[in-house]
C-alpha cells in the first residue's frame, strides 16, 4: 500500500528530524507514525504531506525516521524511511482558497503515486485542493474533525444582537468582526461540503458528525474511528487531594463558539454557595485591555467578556493561562476540582477527551457529539446548551458531594480509555484502508 496523509501540522516526528520546531498540538500523529513502525513498516509505504513556509514548502524527498519519543504503548522502534512534501498555505486566512496549491499537489501526487490519500480534517483548503487534484473519490478518505457548516450556524452561541453587531477598532482594521468571523465559518463549512461530495470515504466518532457527513454526500462511505489523545494524557491521574479546591478549568474561550460567556455568567450563583471557586481557561488573553496598545487590539468579543467579568464582580475570579503544551495542558487539568466544556457547538472536542483520560470530573454541554463521548450521570454531568442555570448546578453538585466527584472521575477515565484505545484506533485505520484498496 502507498498511503498519502495530508496533515495541518508538520508532525513532530518529521520536524525532529528536519531539525525544525513543532508543534505537539495534534501530538497523536507520533502515536499513528510509532505504530507504523513497529506492525506496518514493510507492508505500507507512506508519506507526510504538510503545510509550511519558506524552502520547506518546496520539500520533496525522503527521510529516514525514527521514534520521536515513548509513546504509551512502549516497545522498541525501528528506523524507516518515510516521504515527505511540503507546501505553501496561509493557515491565518483558511477562508482564502488558493488554487496555486492544486499545481502543487499534482507536483506531489506524481511523484509519491499514491493508491490511497487521507486527508485529516476538512477546515483548511488544501483538504478541497487535494480532492480537486487526486480525482479519484473511491481512494480518498477524509477524517472529520468539526462539521465547520453547523459551527457557522451556532457561532454567535446567544451573543446579544447589539455584542453581535458591534465592531472594536481591532475588528474594524482586520476584516474581523463577530459577523465577519461567523461568515468565514460559513465560507469554510461551503467548502467542507465540497470536500465531502468530492471524496468517497469519511471516517468519524459520533451520530452528529455521521447525519452531518451524509447530509453533504448521502453516499459517502462512513466508517467510524475514534481518536487517539496525546501521549501524555494516558499517564497519571486526578486525585481530589492533589487538586486546588473549587477550581473550574475551560480548554478555550476566545470565540462565542466555546462558550466561555455561558461560564462567566454561571459564576454569580456558583460563588454564592463556593465564595472560593475560581476559573483558569487556556488561551489567548483577549479581554487583557491595561495598555493602551491592549485597548486597541481587544476584539469585539473580549470586550464584551471584559464587560461579563466586571459587571459579575469576577476581576479576582478568572485567570488566563496563555497558550499551553501538552505537559502544561496536563498539569492546569491536574490542579482542577471540574473541568468544564461550555461550547454552543462540539462534535468530539479532545479537550474532553484528555480531562476524561486523566479522570478530571467534567461538565459539558449537551450538544453535537459530546453524548456519544460520555455517560451522563456517570462519566460526565450534562447540561443543555446555553443553560447558565444548568452549567452551575452541574459544577455545584460536584464541588458539594466527593462521592460523587470520585464516581465521575473513575467512570470518566474508564470510558474515555475504550473510546482513546491508541492500539485499536490504529488497528481500525489499516483496517479502514485495506476495505478501501480491497486487500482484506
Amino acid at each position: 500500500m502507498r498511503i498519502l496523509w495530508l496533515c495541518n501540522i508538520c508532525p513532530p516526528a518529521v520536524a525532529a528530524a528536519l531539525g525544525q520546531s513543532y508543534s505537539v498540538r495534534e501530538g497523536w500523529l507520533t502515536g499513528a507514525l510509532n505504530r507504523f513502525w513497529a506492525e506496518d513498516g514493510d507492508s505500507m509505504q507512506l508519506a507526510v504531506c504538510f503545510p509550511a513556509e519558506g524552502e520547506l514548502a518546496g520539500l520533496q524527498k525522503k527521510i529516514p525516521l525514527k521514534e520521536f519519543k515513548t509513546d504509551h504503548t512502549g516497545g522498541p522502534y525501528r528506523e524507516k524511511e518515510v516521504s515527505v512534501y511540503g507546501f505553501r498555505e496561509d493557515l491565518k486566512r483558511p477562508e482564502v482558497y488558493d488554487c496555486g496549491m492544486e499545481e502543487r499537489f499534482q507536483e506531489i501526487l506524481e511523484d509519491f503515486r499514491p493508491d490511497l490519500v487521507h486527508i485529516f480534517g476538512t477546515e483548511f483548503p488544501h483538504a478541497l485542493a487535494m480532492v480537486k487534484s487526486f480525482g479519484r473519490p473511491e481512494r480518498i478518505l477524509v477524517g472529520i474533525q468539526g462539521l465547520v457548516g453547523e459551527c457557522a450556524k451556532s457561532y454567535m452561541a446567544d451573543l446579544p444582537a447589539q455584542v453581535q453587531g458591534k465592531a472594536t477598532f481591532r475588528d474594524i482594521l482586520r476584516k474581523d468582526s463577530l459577523r465577519q468571523q461567523q461568515e468565514k465559518f460559513r465560507i469554510r463549512g461551503e467548502r467542507e461540503r465540497q470536500v465531502l461530495q468530492g471524496c468517497g470515504h469519511v471516517t468519524g466518532r459520533t451520530e452528529f458528525d455521521r447525519a452531518g457527513s451524509l447530509a453533504c454526500n448521502p453516499k459517502l462511505h462512513y466508517h467510524k474511528m475514534n481518536e487517539t489523545m496525546r501521549s501524555c494524557f494516558y499517564e497519571g491521574g486526578w486525585n481530589r487531594e492533589g487538586c486546588r479546591p473549587f477550581e473550574i478549568f475551560a480548554s478555550q474561550g476566545d470565540y462565542p463558539l466555546k462558550g466561555f460567556h455561558y461560564l462567566l455568567q454561571a459564576m454569580p450563583e456558583i460563588l454564592e454557595q463556593f465564595p472560593d471557586a475560581h476559573v483558569s481557561v487556556a488561551g489567548n488573553s483577549i479581554t487583557a485591555c491595561g495598555s493602551l496598545k491592549e485597548k486597541l487590539k481587544i476584539s469585539g468579543y473580549g470586550k464584551y467578556l471584559r464587560d461579563l467579568i466586571y459587571k459579575n464582580g469576577l476581576e479576582d475570579k478568572v485567570t488566563v493561562l496563555g497558550s499551553l503544551s501538552d505537559v502544561q495542558m496536563k498539569e492546569a487539568y491536574l490542579k482542577s476540582h471540574v473541568f468544564a466544556c461550555p461550547s454552543a457547538l462540539e462534535n468530539s472536542p479532545n479537550s474532553l477527551g484528555e480531562a476524561m483520560l486523566l479522570g478530571l470530573p467534567c461538565v459539558a454541554a449537551r450538544t453535537g457529539g459530546i453524548p456519544d463521548m460520555a455517560e451522563d450521570g456517570t462519566s460526565a454531568l450534562f447540561f443543555e446548551k446555553g443553560d447558565v442555570h444548568g452549567l452551575a448546578g452541574c459544577i455545584i453538585r460536584i464541588f458539594r458531594n466527593e462521592e460523587l466527584a470520585r464516581e465521575l472521575s473513575e467512570g470518566a477515565r474508564d470510558r474515555a480509555l475504550r473510546n482513546h484505545d491508541g492500539n485499536e484506533n490504529y488497528r481500525r485505520m489499516m483496517e479502514i484502508y485495506h476495505e478501501i484498496l480491497g486487500t482484506v
